[in-house]
């Protein structure tokens, strides 16, 4: 609270000093517009499909990464393969990656493309460094145990990977957020932050342009309580579980 506080104290003393709306619009002119956009059927539209790619986009990755990944974990010759690719779309710039799909595959499919190579990566080398970075003697035990490939994913690899995925996943969600908006920004796109955000700076209109960042970080914030919210529910059915196995036995 000290912080948001600290932030912003500094935002109407620099709108005192600038002493142009134009330039810099008043907290009392941003939190307006803000509680405005929940007013107006056409922004909650963008809102709602700006938030349906990102959930999209982020899904995918999710599945993806977390697949390759473990195969990458799993047989060091497949981590060769797809060390390259990962190394190219954490290297390479996201404005170079948004030129090339917006030639490549046009306006309406670019943001949602955008967002998984940018997210892609993260949960891919989170997943993958988890299983490298796992007791071989953990291992061991499962394999005398129970050899099986599903019972160690489900016993042995998820759950002691789940920490590092979580991680990313919250890394994952801020990032989505930024370069999908980017994308929609520059792409266009139709009912779309990004295309929101565009007409605002068009028609000068900054409180609206202020606001939009506002939502922006709220969402973030969102995701990320909820991403926690549902790793710890995750936690304590499964240590209910381990509890009554625990008993029966």
């Amino acid at each position: 609270m000290l912080s948001i506080f600290i932030l912003f104290l500094g935002w109407i003393i620099v709108f005192a000093v600038v002493n142009n709306p134009l330039l810099l619009p008043s907290p009392l002119a941003v939190f307006k517009a803000f509680f405005e956009l929940f007013t107006n059927l056409k922004t909650l539209q963008s809102m709602g499909a700006t938030i349906l790619r990102l959930l999209l986009a982020l899904t995918i990755a999710f599945i993806i990464g977390v697949a390759l990944g473990l195969l990458s974990g799993f047989y060091p010759k497949f981590a060769t393969f797809c060390s390259p690719i990962v190394t190219i779309l954490r290297t390479v710039p996201v404005i170079s990656i948004v030129v090339i799909m917006l030639i490549l595959f046009g306006f309406e499919t670019t943001p949602y493309l955008i967002t998984f190579f940018m997210i892609f990566p993260i949960i891919y080398q989170a997943t993958f460094g988890g299983i490298k970075q796992i007791d071989s003697e953990l291992v061991d035990v499962y394999k005398l145990e129970d050899n099986r490939i599903i019972t160690g994913l489900k016993y042995c690899y998820i759950p002691l990977i789940q920490s590092q995925v979580k991680t990313a996943l919250l890394q994952s969600a801020g990032l989505g957020i930024k370069v999908l908006v980017m994308a929609e920004f520059l792409a266009q796109t139709k009912n779309s932050i990004g295309n929101q955000l565009y007409l605002s700076k068009v028609n000068l209109a900054y409180d609206q342009v202020f606001a939009w960042t506002l939502l922006l970080i709220f969402l973030a914030v969102i995701l990320e309580l909820l991403i926690n919210r549902y790793a710890v529910i995750k936690n304590k059915i499964t240590n209910d579980i381990s509890v009554k196995k625990s008993i029966t036995d």
